[in-house]
């Protein structure tokens, strides 16, 4: 298995740059991420939508898809439970003053450590530079890192 952030499951749906590489690892081992993965990647495809980057066929296209994708267990979505918070306080309590994270991508990262996993895949600088605290690995397989 594999896990995602909602930055490389926003590629498999819409063609931002990296789209290519991401999709086809993602045909290469079954995508896990957290269960909030499922709202931000809905927000996204709206975000789409309200920024003229969809129109309204297409954003309702996407949903589609991902409701079709969600029928035939295409990604498995980690609960985030009362072991996840405590790892992601812990994590919190233990950090440098100076450290750059985000909520949902705490979430996704001790959810990650929670299920065990050691490796986490985004394009996302700051999650990718957040995985270490986690004991991760953050990858970008896209070549670049995004904000």
């Amino acid at each position: 298995m594999i896990f995602f952030d909602t930055t490389y499951l926003v590629r498999l749906y819409l063609d931002e740059p990296g789209a290519a590489p991401v999709r086809a690892l993602a045909k290469t081992l079954p995508i896990v991420s957290s269960w909030h993965a499922q709202a931000e990647l809905l927000c996204t495809f709206h975000r789409a939508f309200r920024e003229g980057r969809l129109d309204l066929e297409g954003y309702q296209a996407q949903r589609s898809q991902f409701y079709s994708d969600q029928a035939a267990s295409a990604f498995k979505w980690l609960p985030i439970s009362a072991p996840t918070l405590a790892r992601l306080d812990l994590m919190l309590a233990n950090a440098p003053a100076a450290s750059f994270l985000r909520a949902a991508d705490a979430l996704h990262l001790a959810c990650a450590a929670e299920h065990s996993f050691k490796e986490v895949y985004s394009n996302d600088r700051h999650f990718l530079a957040a995985a270490r605290f986690f004991g991760l690995k953050g990858i970008n397989i896209i070549g670049r890192d995004r904000a």
